[in-house]
């Protein structure tokens, strides 16, 4: 029975039978021993997320150390030039894609359910495969120091010293298949940042009430969508050359190795700002919590934050001034990469003024932060330094970026990070890390970052290049270079400093932390256990706790929404995207060996691949596919639910099909990144034509017929229409009638899939010969690929069927196929009209 109103439309605070406590407790308590690895509770994995990434760090760090002391002085031997490369490789490519983009999302994971009061976010499962690949990838990539076969090319890995020619060990394959297997995982955690913050916000948290700190992760998680794609792209045609030799970055051929460079760094700017902005937004958490009054000019931040996204894609060619960009486009991205210095700059000026305006507490994280606005500003600056052409050249390769990229990342990154350690501290178990320990931490991480790169400045207007392994003696860099490698240290033993700090708290001789330690107004303070929450709170402001002192008993007590739990097992409320009014009740999936498995299998095929196991990785692809079938196929249980009650008035339904159910977000946003991965191949073909005309028919005779074309295009249009012939079927529950609609289509979109390469083929084109007959093979095995995966989909939506878990009021399954099926149809029209029309109208 709804529970009594108040005069605000909320439950009156009476209080709750102690059932629904218990009923909590026993939907949300862990699985002691190794269930733990079946684990999906968001508090669980997030930590452990967090713990993995600081340790990636710390190897990363110590490979550090390693070419610091190499560099100490010149002419030094403790590292020979090829094992300093797979440090210097290693350690890049951990630091920024094992390190930095993975801590953010994972403080997101474990900090957005109780920023936004939700049980858990929307995809578990997903957070914890997500974690697993994570794990197991980058545990393999580490190890490939010790059997010497570490990647040597550069964390940016160039071609054509990455190619098959000059790089013929497995040394590349580390990296390519390795980093661009990871990076699934971190698009995996956008998808379930992105839907989280959209749909499970509490009830009156409408977008104008999000924290600054939901916004930053939306948006870092919007750029991931659509900068991740590019870097996926980029590793696949390399690795593709390597083992097919199709010459995408051969020059000889056609091919180009400044393709690899648009591509990477297409990514690589935006990752600089998706590195940034989340923690940009835990400072803008931190700094009112700290002042203890609301963040100066919050919606500008807000609008920084958005500009910042949008600015930071036009900026890749920031790394190419001296690559022979034509002059009008130098003038371009130079503007645009001090354009982007605004957002930041209105960002930096809200925090000041707000630490200026509130009554500051100093403790750790204050330091941290403050430390973070001397370093990152220093970095603004001497980024506005090289992104005046004619300084970057004189700049370009040399100390002077290492130590500017430095400053940008370290200091926009890691001190906010370590902020948000000793600040939401309290929050993980209850206790407070030591003040004493974490000055000490402070003051020999910032001093000593500061020895360490501040001279590299110097040294490299002095002429000293990055990458190299050691140096003659009489360039005027010996001094320069052993400050630099004593300053490292210094900073290395204030991050060990801050290990032992935590060390002592896991040990149980931590501080116990009184509720809300730093009387912050946001819901993350509110008392917590393993089901977040007591109930979820209605929220009317930004800084709730402020604003409603009563709110964090009131929401103990069980008053407001979802005090107990209506289906007996975990589940969360899904709102509104824009208004956050409640939709429906989402029941979540509790711990399962499936996320586990399919993490551990999708590594074990990737690392199979690598090491050139071509046929045994089929056994691990198999098992990885299993597992996520097994892992989704219980995922829809709530169409069985009558309406349940969740407070304040609100009875709302336990499953919902089409545009509102939150699977159907997950996928939308999915095929975002599908899309984006797709138009890399369109600019790949597009670029190659523009620097290798001459491998580009000149003769239209040598293409395959118009008939071709045109078949193509009727089997992709005829395979749409049967998939909407299908879902009509589903809505009267002809179920016969759908299974041969989906059979039919489905014969289809494999005819269409795999006339294309056929009819390429017959016209005599060989992908090895030429860029053009790569890229041409490379988009017609791409809708083979997307073939493949609808032949799994659609062979899972069957099987429901045939169970009975697939009708006209339970199809969430067969939307989602629905999905990418149209999706893929029109991407292989799209396909086929580039490959079959441009030709023969660049003629």
């Amino acid at each position: 029975m709804t529970p009594p109103l108040d005069d605000a439309g909320l439950p009156n605070r009476l209080p709750r039978p102690p059932e629904e406590m218990e009923a909590l407790k026993r939907a949300w308590k862990p699985t002691p021993g190794f269930g733990l690895l079946k684990e999906v509770n968001n508090n669980i994995i997030g930590v452990l997320y967090i713990a993995t990434a600081l340790l990636f760090f710390v190897i990363s760090g110590t490979l550090a150390l390693a070419m610091r002391t190499q560099l100490a002085v010149p002419e030094n031997d403790l590292l020979d030039h090829a094992t300093y490369n797979q440090f210097f490789t290693v350690h890049g490519t951990g630091m920024m894609f094992l390190f930095a983009v993975p801590i953010v999302e994972a403080i997101g994971v474990f900090l957005l359910p109780s920023m936004l009061a939700a049980r858990d976010l929307p995809f578990p499962r997903l957070s914890a495969f997500a974690f697993w690949a994570y794990l197991f990838g980058g545990t393999a990539f580490f190890c490939s120091l010790i059997f010497g076969v570490a990647p040597d090319g550069g964390w940016f890995m160039y071609p054509p010293l990455t190619g098959m020619k000059f790089s013929p060990g497995i040394n590349a394959d580390f990296w390519l298949l390795g980093i661009g297997f990871i990076e699934i995982s971190a698009i995996a955690g956008a998808i379930e940042i992105i839907v989280g913050i959209l749909r499970t916000r509490p009830p009156g948290m409408t977008l104008d009430k999000i924290p600054v700190y939901c916004w930053s992760m939306l948006v870092m998680a919007g750029m991931i969508v659509f900068a991740f794609p590019a870097v996926i792209v980029a590793t696949a045609l390399l690795e593709i050359e390597r083992a097919f030799d199709w010459p995408f970055f051969i020059a000889e051929r056609g091919g180009d190795p400044l393709l690899w460079q648009h591509l990477f760094w297409f990514f690589g700017h935006p990752e600089v700002y998706i590195i940034f902005l989340p923690a940009a937004g835990l400072v803008s958490m931190m700094v009112p919590a700290l002042a203890q009054r609301p963040l100066v000019g919050h919606d500008w931040v807000v609008v920084a934050l958005v500009g910042t996204g949008f600015f930071s894609f036009g900026l890749w060619v920031h790394h190419m001034f001296a690559t022979g960009i034509p002059p009008l486009s130098l003038s371009f991205f130079s503007a645009a990469s001090m354009a982007v210095s605004v957002p930041a700059g209105i960002q930096v000026f809200a925090w000041i003024a707000t630490l200026g305006k509130g009554r500051l507490q100093w403790t750790v994280a204050t330091w941290f932060l403050l430390g973070f606005l001397f370093i990152f500003v220093g970095g603004g600056l001497t980024g506005v330094m090289v992104a005046v052409i004619p300084f970057d050249w004189q700049a370009h390769d040399s100390y002077f970026v290492v130590a500017h990229l430095h400053y940008v990342l370290i200091g926009g990154m890691v001190f906010p990070v370590f902020a948000g350690l000793y600040h939401w501290w309290p929050t993980l178990k209850g206790t407070m890390l030591s003040e004493r320990l974490g000055r000490w931490a402070f003051w020999m991480m910032f001093t000593g970052f500061n020895v360490a790169f501040f001279p590299m400045h110097a040294s490299g207007l002095m002429g000293m290049p990055r990458r190299v392994y050691t140096y003659p003696g009489d360039l005027g860099w010996n001094a320069l270079n052993m400050v630099s490698t004593a300053g490292a240290f210094v900073m290395a033993f204030g991050v060990l400093l801050v290990l032992i700090d935590m060390a002592r708290d896991a040990l149980g001789r931590g501080r116990p932390a009184p509720e809300n330690p730093w009387k912050a107004g946001t819901l993350e303070w509110i008392p917590n256990g393993d089901y977040a929450t007591r109930s979820i709170p209605h929220v009317r402001s930004l800084y709730p706790l402020w604003d409603s002192p009563t709110l964090s008993r009131e929401v103990q007590e069980g008053a407001h929404y979802l005090p107990g739990a209506p289906t007996r097992r975990r589940e969360t409320i899904v709102t509104s995207p824009i208004e956050a009014k409640p939709q429906y009740l989402m029941p979540m999936p509790g711990p399962h060996w499936s996320h586990f498995l399919a993490g551990l299998f999708t590594a074990a095929h990737f690392l199979c691949l690598t090491v050139q196991l071509y046929w045994v990785s089929l056994v691990p692809a198999v098992l990885a596919i299993a597992s996520v079938f097994w892992w989704v196929w219980e995922l829809d249980k709530g169409a069985d639910h009558p309406p349940q009650d969740v407070g304040g008035g609100w009875r709302v339904p336990v499953y919902l099909q089409g545009s509102e159910n939150h699977s159907w977000w997950g996928t939308a946003v999915l095929l975002l990144v599908d899309g984006t991965a797709f138009a890399c191949l369109c600019f790949t073909y597009v670029f190659l034509w523009t620097v290798s005309p001459d491998v580009w028919p000149a003769d239209t005779g040598a293409l395959p017929g118009l008939e071709w074309l045109a078949g193509g295009v009727v089997l992709w249009v005829a395979a749409a229409g049967a998939m909407l012939l299908a879902s009509r079927a589903l809505n009267r529950n002809r179920a016969w009638a759908m299974r041969g609609a989906l059979l039919f289509g489905l014969l289809l979109i494999l005819a269409a899939a795999v006339a294309e390469p056929y009819a390429q083929t017959g016209s005599g084109l060989v992908a090895s010969e030429s860029a053009y007959g790569a890229i041409v093979f490379m988009l017609a095995a791409w809708q083979v690929f997307h073939a493949a995966i609808l032949l799994l989909m659609t062979g899972y939506a069957l099987a429901r069927s045939f169970a009975g878990r697939l009708h006209a009021r339970r199809r969430v399954t067969f939307d989602n196929v629905m999905l990418m099926w149209l999706y893929s149809c029109g991407q292989g029209v799209a396909a086929l009209l580039l490959v079959h029309l441009f030709p023969r109208l660049a003629v």
